[in-house]
């Protein structure tokens, strides 16, 4: 049984009535509780909790400082391809967009990944558009294997794969995945993914659970916000790290709260996450999910990151490029505006005065 199982089962449910029997006592016992169940999830993740935000903001801190201490993990992307298959409406990468393409050679990884390994960071996530004609199995090995030479830890976030070459990937040096449902609305996911393999619902949504199987220690999802109904997509997105969390005890679950950037194609968001909400639902998962690390990248503002460092954050990019060969030599233009543009070495001093420690590396594969 995969996940999308556990979904169908919401696929009925009425989140206005749910929501609209919340009340404040409900929401003071699920924040005071040890274990959440998902109707307390939801109980976090309702309107009225915005008005005890505080109290769920205290207590969200006080579990992440028990099983994080205070420290942040760093990591950067590298991009090595944006070449893409799919015409999605939202991405700054898809098909239908008259952008300039490139696509890395072999040495010019080798030169990013010695620039990028300069900042002193083991930790690199290196991503490409969605095409398996460019960027097939055997270039991503290749690039695996260089990066696994200059990082303690490679993650990916490329195309989903079948289970067999998550392991052909593993097996290369990579040990973690990252890979965005973008919206759970199963109506609205064919509805902005017009044509190509991402149109494959299912595929995308077990693509996760195949990861674990493959040997990944570490699994990073999340919805993109600003394409289903808000408070429904955190819900699942929750629900979905749950359930991997649950079946895969050997693997960390870490969980991200993208929102839609200015990107290529002009599209706009079909709805809102004000920076409330987002503080609301950041703080939920936290409760729901004591272990799981909370990625902000650098599509928020360098303010509003720092905010949320105090709150329960876990994990940051710092000094981010989202162009092909953005630290060395830009060859294409980035696939979304980045908000804080601050470089690696401010980042890292930022942590530090606000006391906290930058962990550059947490894990050696053997």
């Amino acid at each position: 049984m995969s996940f999308l199982a556990q979904l169908k089962a919401y696929e009925e449910f009425d989140f206005k009535d749910y929501f609209d029997h919340v009340t404040d006592t409900m929401i003071f016992e699920s924040i005071e509780k040890k274990t959440l169940d998902w109707y307390d999830f939801l109980n976090l993740l309702s309107p009225r909790a915005k008005q005890h935000l505080e109290a769920l903001a205290r207590r969200a801190h006080e579990v992440t400082v028990q099983h994080f201490g205070y420290t942040i993990s760093l990591y950067l992307p590298i991009y090595v391809s944006n070449y893409c298959s799919s015409h999605c409406l939202y991405c700054g990468f898809s098909k239908q967009n008259r952008i300039k393409r490139n696509k890395l050679s072999l040495e010019e990884v080798e030169i990013e990944a010695q620039e990028i390994a300069k900042t002193g960071i083991k930790h690199i996530l290196f991503l490409t558009g969605e095409s398996k004609k460019i960027t097939p199995l055997s270039y991503l090995i290749d690039v695996a294997k260089i990066l696994r030479r200059h990082f303690a830890q490679v993650a990916i976030e490329v195309a989903p794969m079948d289970e067999k070459e998550y392991h052909q990937l593993f097996e290369a040096g990579v040990d973690a995945l990252t890979v965005y449902q973008e919206v759970y609305d199963k109506t609205i996911y064919q509805q902005v993914h017009i044509s190509g393999e991402k149109t494959n619902y299912q595929y995308r949504l077990d693509a996760p659970e195949r990861g674990a199987k493959a040997g990944f220690r570490n699994i990073n999802i999340g919805p993109l916000f600003g394409l289903g109904e808000i408070l429904p997509e955190a819900f699942f997105g929750g629900l979905h790290a749950k359930y991997l969390s649950d079946k895969y005890l050997e693997c960390e679950v870490g969980l991200s709260l993208p929102r839609i950037n200015e990107a290529e194609g002009g599209f706009q968001p079909l709805s809102l996450l004000d920076d409330t909400t987002f503080v609301q639902i950041m703080c939920a998962y936290r409760l729901f999910l004591p272990r799981a690390d909370i990625n902000i990248s650098t599509r928020e503002t360098a303010e509003f990151r720092d905010n949320l460092l105090k709150i329960c954050a876990t994990k940051f990019s710092a000094g981010s490029k989202t162009e092909v060969g953005g630290y060395t030599k830009a060859k294409t233009e980035p696939q979304f505006e980045i908000s804080d543009a601050r470089d690696t070495t401010h980042v890292i001093e930022r942590i530090q005065s606000m006391g906290y420690e930058p962990v550059y590396k947490n894990w050696e594969g053997i």
